[in-house]
């Protein structure tokens, strides 16, 4: 299981000052801002990389963004996420935001590295006025719209507590329609994921992106006598998932700074998806999770390249006594020379 945190890529404008109005936690935490934070001195700064770090001694560390001070323009930040690879989630991806969660926000994803976006989820305190939506929840779903995009408000309203932090995308529970609530039932799912158009890619992406629209208002209306205290602060970001190789690989490793399948089943490429040079390429097939629990590998098969094997017959008759024959082997799509035909299968016979 891979556990992609990095943030590659941030749109959020960092090149200002702005002051935190947290003063009084301090004290336990150097890592908050006494009076103001700074981008441009390493000592106050607040940047990206601090939401994919090591906390030291429990102390919380953030990425910060510019405050409210230009309301009633919108405070927008763009949160992109790349891995130059096919991933699958295996587990519940989790956002941890201090300081409030956003009261809007919308997770997408791209299957193309970042070339087109599709949204994954929208989140926001009133689903119907952000985004003209009914409020659903994944529990509201079923498993013949499981793939369905929804708007929640489960992770936007103000609860007024420290320790309602994150902000998830359920994929557990969505695992759960097929597998049960404690996942017992895998082959199920498996079967499901066969048997359902869409399912597989549903959750597979290269990238996330997450757009913050609103932040958190702390339960009221917008202070305008008070707007250092809007701002998105986030902490950390959990992303649970594996390399996407088509069933085709049991492993995938860092290759020169890019995550590689490591194919089997005569396939190739970054995940898997072709056949090698020499098999039919039309004969390339996902692997299947049936039956269980062993599944079927879909082995590519070997192409019969007519020039190439006419080649092959030339340098074998170029070099044969007339004594000999020829014979071609279906299977390494290679012809030898035999000085008794008896020798040679039939089925190898040219």
């Amino acid at each position: 299981m891979i556990y992609a945190r990095t943030v590659h890529q941030y749109d959020a404008v960092l090149l200002s000052r702005y002051s935190l109005h947290h003063k009084e936690e301090t004290a336990e935490n150097p890592y908050l801002c006494s009076d103001e934070c700074d981008a441009s001195n390493p000592d106050l700064a607040h940047p990206p990389q601090l939401m994919q770090d090591r906390e030291r001694n429990g102390l919380i560390t953030y990425w910060q963004t510019v405050t409210w001070g230009r309301h009633p323009e919108p405070l927008l930040a763009n949160i992109t996420m790349s891995w130059n690879k096919s991933l699958e989630l295996t587990d519940d991806i989790q956002i941890t935001f201090e300081y409030g969660r956003p009261t809007i926000m919308v997770l997408d994803k791209s299957m193309d590295h970042g070339h087109s976006w599709q949204p994954f989820q929208f989140y926001a305190d009133d689903c119907q006025d952000a985004f003209n939506m009914q409020p659903k929840r994944v529990r509201d779903l079923s498993p013949t719209n499981l793939t369905r995009v929804i708007c929640t408000e489960q992770y936007s309203r103000w609860v007024g507590s420290k320790n309602d932090k994150n902000v998830k995308f359920e994929v557990r529970e969505r695992f759960a329609l097929f597998a049960g609530p404690r996942l017992q039932n895998m082959d199920n799912l498996y079967t499901r994921m066969e048997s359902m158009k869409g399912l597989r890619d549903f959750f597979t992406f290269t990238n996330l992106r997450m757009r913050l629209l609103r932040p958190a208002l702390g339960g009221t209306y917008v202070q305008r006598d008070n707007l250092l205290k809007y701002f998105y602060a986030i902490s950390n970001i959990e992303v649970p998932a594996r390399c996407k190789c088509n069933l085709h690989a049991s492993q995938c490793l860092l290759t020169e700074g890019n995550l590689q399948c490591q194919c089997e089943h005569n396939t190739t490429g970054q995940d898997c998806q072709k056949c090698k040079k020499g098999f039919k390429a039309k004969s390339w097939k996902a692997g299947s999770y049936l039956p269980a629990p062993t599944g079927t590998p879909n082995t590519c098969t070997y192409l019969l390249h007519a020039l190439f094997l006419k080649q092959q017959i030339y340098l074998c008759m170029k070099v044969t006594p007339t004594e000999a024959k020829c014979f071609c082997d279906f299977a390494t799509i290679k012809c030898l020379r035999l000085f008794f035909s008896s020798f040679a299968p039939s089925s190898l016979r040219f």
